[in-house]
């Protein structure tokens, strides 16, 4: 079985949402396993950008941040229903992810970190400041979703952490099915030439500006839509989604299991979202824990967990 398969790696994560429920203890375990699939959602974006195309990115939790007020404001302001709201959010992150896309990704290096980096700032500010339209730093309440009575009405009962958790495990099978796909399609591998190296992709006709921006788009689409699902389940926002901490906890996920990896950058996920869960008794260590950890990683196992670990197995097995 060859664990770089892409149905292999589809059938891994969907075992694991199918099976994990037979051990949660109570029902708050639900909840942590939603946030997973929620942050592992966006972790799979930033595979696409930073490792199928090699372009670093600070601003995701800008286009995370758009998802989840879309969500919030459109069906106040238009009356329209949430689901569609996230969709909109999605497609509206795409086209700011398409216009903002062209100028900052002529830069390279720390200076496209700095302009992400920048976008992301920017929508705080205008979360945080924009009180009569965003609530300011109260936030605001999202609508119900409503798809649990739907399903309810259909004679299927789920607690809200129950609906939630298989909701987003089903969002999150998704998304990894269509970055593997991407992975093994003409512009997938146009991203990793790119990746490899600008010059020699452009020397075999690849148009390097549109495959970066179609890394770009598609990282934001995947970072709107995990934004929107946060929002959803948690019936309430605040700008702290769009804030710079986000962004570099979305980041470290994606490094930290393999950023080069689609399974890899879901490991890192699970990793980073229940270590502070498992360190609430140490508390004022916590960040401290998790910097170590992260070092340690960095240090021993560059290519991060995941690829690292499989290579050493490979080099045993042989």
């Amino acid at each position: 079985m060859r664990l770089n398969s892409k149905w292999v790696q589809i059938a891994i994560v969907a075992a694991l949402i199918a099976l994990l429920p037979l051990f949660f203890p109570s029902g708050y375990y639900y909840r942590v396993g939603a946030l997973i699939f929620v942050n592992a959602l966006a972790a799979v974006g930033l595979v696409v950008l930073i490792g199928y195309a090699g372009q670093i990115s600070l601003g995701a939790a800008g286009f995370a941040g758009i998802g989840a007020y879309s969500c919030a404001l459109a069906p106040e302001l238009l009356g329209i229903h949430p689901g569609l709201a996230a969709i909109g959010g999605a497609i509206l992150s795409g086209v700011i992810a398409a216009i903002i896309g062209r100028p900052i990704l002529k830069l390279k290096g720390y200076y496209l970190a700095v302009a992400t980096l920048g976008f992301g700032i920017l929508m705080t500010l205008f979360l945080t400041n924009e009180r009569e339209i965003t609530g300011g730093p109260d936030g605001m309440a999202v609508p119900d979703l409503g798809l649990r009575g739907l399903l309810k009405d259909m004679g299927l009962k789920l607690s809200g952490g129950e609906f939630w958790y298989f909701f987003c495990g089903i969002v999150l099978v998704i998304g990894v099915w269509i970055a593997l796909n991407l992975a093994q399609s003409p512009t997938g591998r146009a991203m990793r030439a790119l990746h490899g190296s600008e010059v020699a992709a452009r020397t075999v006709g690849i148009n390097v500006a549109r495959v970066k921006l179609q890394a770009f788009v598609i990282s934001a689409v995947y970072a709107s839509i995990a934004g929107s699902l946060l929002a959803l389940q948690n019936q309430f926002i605040t700008p702290d989604v769009a804030g710079f901490m986000h962004s570099i906890e979305m980041v470290s996920m994606a490094v930290l299991g393999g950023v080069g990896s689609v399974l890899g950058a879901t490991l890192g996920a699970v990793i980073l979202t229940l270590l502070p869960q498992v360190l609430t008794v140490f508390a004022e260590y916590e960040q401290l824990v998790l910097g170590a950890i992260m070092i340690t990683v960095m240090i021993f196992m560059p290519q991060g967990l995941l690829p690292s670990l499989a290579r050493r197995l490979k080099g045993r097995g042989e």
